[in-house]
């Protein structure tokens, strides 16, 4: 196993400690949006299938505090990653290891950020949702950044419940309570994020090892991550029924999630059985990457979908 990284404030390469002068961009660049959009897409389904009703100006309101939360944990992530982001040909590109943005500037940016979208959430929207806000943010930064991602292989199975979060968020925005749909909800997400990052760390175990972060190809290797991702995949697909089940989707998402479902198992198993050629078992695991993420926002806009017709 990898030697585990210090949980001191990161320390890293000389240019990363001198701005050369932050632009807009480079403060957009630490808020994630491209993972941002999909946090704000199914908090948006949770708040949009809720029974009840928000004022669009309140849904607009929530739906800004969710993506900014979302915003101050990437911040906040990238301020403690900064020396392992360097190290790795996926990150080493980002603001803080580039030197444009200063690492104080990012954790001062991100922390302000997160109490604002917390406080407006609290007293625009209701106490749940906020509460909820907060508890995203707090386990995304403390549970999985300095805590779980560089000591366990199990980081993105435990930290995902952070990016599971937001549907509930959006549900409690309206309903200012929790029930049993968005916890269905937070469960697809839940299980479909394993499979999704190992799949993405299979064909980037070089720059993980290099960085010491234990990802599952690491620790246990391509065939243990592939056995596990099919596991994961046959799980994901067998709850991702349960919306049908339970009564709050209809034909739409149904026959979605079983044609999608099908293909994602497919996916990973054919992913499993091209583990020992590394060529095409890095071409298997990109494609399934990808496909995972239409997977997941289809079966979130069929829920849209069924909701207005």
């Amino acid at each position: 196993m990898p030697h585990a990284a210090s949980l001191a404030a990161p320390s890293f390469a000389e240019p990363s400690s001198q701005s050369m002068g932050a632009s807009v961009g480079d403060y957009l660049a630490l808020l994630k949006p491209r993972v941002m959009s999909l946090v704000v897409f199914t908090g948006f389904v949770g708040l949009m299938i809720a029974p009840g009703h928000l004022h669009p100006a309140l849904a607009a309101i929530a739906l800004l505090c969710i993506a900014v939360g979302a915003g101050a944990s990437a911040a906040l992530n990238m301020w403690f990653d900064a020396d392992i982001d360097v190290l790795m040909a996926r990150t080493r590109g980002r603001p803080i290891p580039q030197g444009r943005v200063v690492a104080d500037e990012a954790l001062a940016f991100g922390s302000v950020l997160a109490f604002f979208s917390v406080f407006v959430m609290w007293v625009a929207i209701n106490a749940v949702a906020a509460e909820l806000l907060a508890l995203t943010i707090g386990f995304y930064v403390f549970v999985y950044t300095m805590w779980l991602k560089r000591r366990t292989p199990q980081n993105i199975v435990i930290g995902g419940a952070a990016g599971a979060l937001p549907p509930v968020i959006g549900w409690a925005a309206v309903t200012g309570s929790v029930s049993l749909e968005p916890i269905v909800l937070f469960l697809i997400i839940f299980l479909w994020t394993p499979p999704h990052f190992w799949a993405l760390a299979i064909y980037r175990e070089g720059d993980y090892a290099k960085a010491g972060v234990p990802m599952l190809p690491v620790v246990a290797g391509i065939d243990s991550t592939c056995r596990h991702i099919v596991a994961y995949s046959i799980v994901l697909v067998a709850v991702s029924l349960a919306p049908l089940a339970l009564g709050f989707a209809g034909t739409i998402y149904g026959a979605l999630a079983i044609g999608l479902g099908a293909a994602f198992i497919v996916l990973s198993v054919e992913l499993w059985r091209a583990r020992g050629d590394e060529a095409p078992r890095n071409a298997k695991a990109k494609r399934l990457f990808g496909f995972s993420l239409v997977y997941l926002a289809a079966l979130f806009v069929a829920l849209l979908i069924e909701r207005f017709v």
